[in-house]
């Protein structure tokens, strides 16, 4: 069976991705072939793509999406090693371009939206944390992403940027960890995606830094060599970039790119 995918009419903003890339995909209607999606995503697309997979089943009725979401360079290592997945979307270029070196990608991958940092703190930032200056305080407990993961790669540029040394009680390994660790109060602050401290809005708030605007990450997303659903693989990162799902992605706070 077949079943039609309907891209939404784009108005006339030059910020329309009216011809999407990565695994060369295009913002036109087609037939979309069901049966089973496999996405591996970052683990900070987690809200939005959760939107989006119900959005695509909507107007995919015979197909089936099963989203993955943890640290982009495990999932880039999953792949590598074999991993069954249709379309990896990363939370950095570095992390892709594990996976396209290895040659498990299908064409150019897509930019297509960018985070970045804040300070996380409980509701009320009840230890009055205002700057990256603040968390080298050793009477803070920080936690941080590794380094390997996007989100602590991104850290490490920050923190450098402003001079100070912030020494972490914890490394966790993707961003929702990190940002767990502040809700359940095992430490007092946490650098995290904006998007994420503002879908977890009514435990944490999120601190804007001046440093975190040279570490924005870029999001990768692509096709993958040995999809198992080519076809419902290419619709889907098309579909991602049309402006009704940008919009879903713009109100979670990523940027466009």
């Amino acid at each position: 069976m077949l079943a039609v995918l309907a891209t939404a009419a784009c108005g006339g903003s030059s910020s329309d991705n009216s011809s999407p890339a990565g695994g060369g995909a295009s913002g036109s209607a087609g037939a979309t072939a069901g049966g089973e999606l496999i996405v591996l995503a970052a683990a900070s697309l987690t809200e939005s793509f959760d939107k989006i997979k119900t959005d695509f089943e909507a107007q995919n009725p015979t197909v089936k999406v099963t989203i993955s979401y943890g640290g982009s360079s495990g999932l880039a290592q999953q792949i590598t090693s074999g991993a069954p997945a249709d379309v990896f979307a990363a939370a950095s270029p570095a992390t892709m371009k594990t996976v396209v070196d290895a040659g498990d990608a299908t064409g150019e991958p897509a930019v297509f939206v960018k985070n970045q940092l804040v300070i996380a703190t409980a509701k009320g930032n009840p230890k009055g944390i205002r700057s990256l200056a603040d968390l080298k305080n050793p009477d803070l407990k920080v936690a941080l992403c590794a380094e390997q993961v996007p989100c602590g790669s991104a850290a490490k540029k920050a923190i450098e940027a402003a001079g100070v040394d912030v020494k972490p009680v914890t490394l966790e390994q993707d961003v929702k960890a990190a940002l767990s660790k502040v809700k359940l109060g095992e430490v007092d602050a946490a650098l995290v995606y904006r998007t994420d401290a503002k879908a977890a809005s009514t435990d944490v708030d999120g601190i804007e830094f001046p440093e975190s605007a040279g570490a924005i990450n870029d999001y990768p997303i692509v096709t993958l060599k040995n999809a198992p659903n080519p076809s419902a693989a290419t619709a889907f990162v098309a579909f991602v970039q049309t402006e009704p799902e940008m919009k879903i992605l713009t109100d979670a706070g990523f940027q466009k790119p």
